[in-house]
């Protein structure tokens, strides 16, 4: 449900700059610790707005990991490190905001390791990962993709009959961002159901562990290409591919899971794609 749904039906990914304040080992992952971060914030600019989404079982925000400077030799004072947070209600993006600005002086301990604020942008522009968009624009592509390449950037799995799955079927990834979807955008802007009928073209993928507070957790990372054969299933596609930079896809997006971008160009295909392809998935685990 939208937190104010005549205001806003806009989509935000805010870039939120850190520096390291100490030199030493930072945790593997912060991705609980962001979260607070984050709800902290709302509940700075909005106490009621932070309680619903702390409530909420199907969260209006996508949180990545902690990104950046991570030196083998351990981190260094003002080492650059950030993180993105993908907003799906577009009422939050003011209390967020005015959240940020009453702690951007302060000294913040993630997972015991000291931070400092450098920056936060939000306008489109200001950082390759910053953007906006609007519901009603994505509802109306201006092309339709018959072929759509999905880079899944952080370990994505899925829920699957009481299992977990990390290989993203079709059915997996589309029905999974069908429903965030539809649960924040503007009545006007629902999306009908749908049967993915697509196939996988090619991937190149790898498994990951991402180690969570609670333990690991295993997904998959790298590209997938899906190919639509339907007119009406390519056109919902399309709009929920572009939609998937915002919301990530599947399990434990406000965690750093499922972070997910559509890529748009034959050059962003050759630089974030190895040369040599296959059909084979290869399986890696890293902690």
């Amino acid at each position: 449900m939208l937190l104010q749904p005549h205001n806003s039906p806009t989509l935000h990914s805010v870039v939120v700059e850190l520096a390291a304040a100490d030199a030493g080992d930072i945790p593997p992952t912060l991705s609980r610790a962001l979260h607070a971060l984050v709800l902290k914030w709302l509940a700075l600019g909005n106490s009621e707005a932070a309680s619903i989404v702390h409530a909420s079982q199907n969260s209006p925000l996508s949180i990545s990991g902690l990104l950046g400077n991570r030196r083998p030799s351990g981190t260094q004072i003002g080492d650059y490190f950030y993180f993105r947070i993908g907003i799906l209600d577009g009422s939050l993006i003011e209390p967020l905001l005015r959240g940020f600005e009453q702690s951007e002086t302060q000294t913040l301990i993630l997972a015991d390791f000291p931070f400092v604020l450098r920056n936060m942008y939000a306008i489109p522009g200001t950082h390759r990962l910053a953007g906006a968009a609007d519901y009603g624009l994505l509802s109306h592509p201006p092309q339709v993709l018959t072929d759509i390449e999905l880079h899944f950037l952080s370990p994505t799995s899925f829920k699957q009959n009481q299992g977990v799955q990390t290989f993203p079927l079709p059915e997996l990834v589309f029905n999974s961002l069908h429903r965030r979807w539809n649960a924040f955008a503007p009545p006007q802007y629902q999306l009908a159901p749908m049967e993915w009928n697509a196939l996988v073209s090619a991937y190149d993928l790898k498994t990951h562990a991402l180690k969570l507070e609670g333990g690991a957790e295993i997904g998959t990372q790298g590209w997938v290409r899906y190919r639509f054969h339907e007119v009406e299933a390519a056109k919902m596609a399309t709009i929920l591919a572009n939609f998937a930079f915002f919301s990530g896809v599947g399990r434990k997006t406000s965690m750093g899971m499922g972070q997910t971008q559509l890529a748009m160009t034959s050059a962003l295909r050759q630089t974030s794609k190895p040369k040599k392809r296959n059909s084979e998935n290869q399986h890696q685990s890293t902690i």
